[in-house]
């Protein structure tokens, strides 16, 4: 059963997660297409490598090195990734389905076409997020810092922002359904605002967002 949060939208469904007894990574370099089942990546310095196509199957990634490293079209299932640190990560078209991301410090993370399904990212701060053409159903925003994140062309279904900081959002050409953006403080949109049909906002969020919707709507404010 959804359960509905207040003012009548669907709660997003957060993951569940239990991870089994782990198996240390051996080191080596990732492998493209590679299959990961299980296995601990405890400070991992994986910058630079190319795991494209991999699977990685209940597994966690702790404090590991992301910069510039290849993932497109990975697929974490029922993992954790805590602490990752790094710029310019290609997850492009990666799947994440019961995945825990949390006190991330990423920028520039490509995730465009990606499919997040129970998803929470809770804590840290990811700049200039690229989510154009993604799908997102049942993903929470948690106590988190998004700088201009790109949501253009998505589609979000039963998203969540929480004690949230979203500055400079574009949700141009972006699908919203129960999409609750009351945590999010401060509320900043640069583009997209016509798209918000499907989500919820405060009263004082629409205040702030007054001279962006008027901009949008062609209205000339004038006077005190």
């Amino acid at each position: 059963m959804v359960r509905r949060a207040a003012g009548g939208v669907k709660a997003a469904r957060r993951p569940e997660l239990r991870l089994p007894e782990l198996e240390a990574y051996g080191g080596g370099g990732l492998e493209p297409d590679g299959d990961y089942d299980g296995v601990e990546f405890q400070g991992a310095e994986l910058g630079g490598q190319d795991g494209g196509g991999a699977r990685f199957m209940d597994c966690a990634l702790t404090r590991c090195a992301l910069d510039e490293t290849r993932l497109h079209r990975a697929r974490f299932l029922d993992s954790v990734l805590t602490a990752p640190r790094g710029v310019g990560t290609d997850m492009s078209e990666v799947t994440l389905r019961d995945v825990e991301l949390l006190d991330a410090r990423l920028g520039g993370t490509q995730l465009h076409g990606s499919a997040l399904e129970r998803v929470l990212v809770r804590g840290g701060k990811l700049d200039f997020l690229n989510l154009r053409g993604a799908r997102l159903k049942d993903v929470v925003f948690e106590g988190c810092v998004l700088v201009e994140p790109d949501f253009g062309g998505a589609s979000l279904e039963r998203v969540e922002f929480v004690d949230c900081a979203l500055t400079g959002a574009d949700f141009t050409t972006a699908t919203l359904t129960d999409v609750d953006l009351r945590g999010a403080a401060p509320l900043e949109i640069t583009r997209g605002i016509d798209r918000l049909s499907g989500a919820v906002i405060s009263a004082s969020q629409l205040l702030d967002l007054a001279p962006v919707l008027a901009g949008e709507l062609g209205i000339r404010v004038e006077g005190g």
